[in-house]
């Protein structure tokens, strides 16, 4: 009798969203929790994020900061720049874009997290920057900004955890302007990941 070789599932990408989501809920809701990644001020500090970025942001908002890197590294945004950051989160990363921009230019924070938006929200209307950045919910493979409307894209620890990352990246290039600049703190890998590994949702989730 032949033995029949049997494919092992694919991640359902809903199942993977509702995964991730459920994570950083509950980072928006339990910063001191202890995950198996870095968070708030301390992170913010081994990133080198300058202290000056950081005044005026509300405590809340930096406690639930769950980044990989430093997108303002890569270049400071200049006044009267549209920015989108694509994962906000709580908002840390738009507020200080929205500070570096203001008060001619404007940001948008995009997530798929209704307790990070919430907490990125407040955090705008507490540093009076509301009039600067706007958080909107949703996809990064389906951005909710028109097309070439951006001088830069930001991503902070976001790309990694999309399953389809060429719908990301082709997203960030749409919304861009031409010339327009993508600025990415993020995780790389030097090997390719096993398709088992790919298929366990507690390796996405962080």
């Amino acid at each position: 009798m032949n033995d029949v070789l049997r494919e092992e599932p694919t991640l359902d990408v809903g199942t993977l969203r509702q995964a991730i989501q459920e994570e950083y809920a509950e980072v928006a809701s339990h910063p001191h929790k202890g995950f198996h990644f870095h968070t708030g001020r301390p992170l913010a500090r081994m990133l080198e994020y300058l202290d000056e970025w950081l005044d005026g942001i509300s405590e809340p908002s930096i406690e639930s900061f769950a980044g990989t890197g430093n997108p303002f590294s890569l270049g400071e945004l200049r006044p009267g720049e549209r920015v989108v950051d694509v994962g906000c989160g709580a908002g840390i990363d738009s507020l200080v874009a929205a500070k570096q921009v203001s008060p001619e230019g404007r940001v948008i924070g995009v997530d798929m997290t209704p307790s990070m938006l919430e907490k990125a929200r407040q955090a705008a209307q507490e540093a009076g920057l509301k009039n600067v950045v706007e958080f909107r919910e949703g996809y990064a493979e389906a951005l909710p900004v028109d097309d070439g409307w951006a001088d830069v894209v930001i991503s902070n620890g976001v790309l990694n955890l999309m399953p389809d990352k060429d719908a990301a990246l082709a997203e960030m290039s749409r919304v861009l302007k031409p010339r327009g600049r993508l600025q990415i703190g993020d995780i790389l890998v030097q090997k390719a990941v096993p398709e088992s590994a790919k298929r366990k949702i507690d390796l996405w989730t962080g």
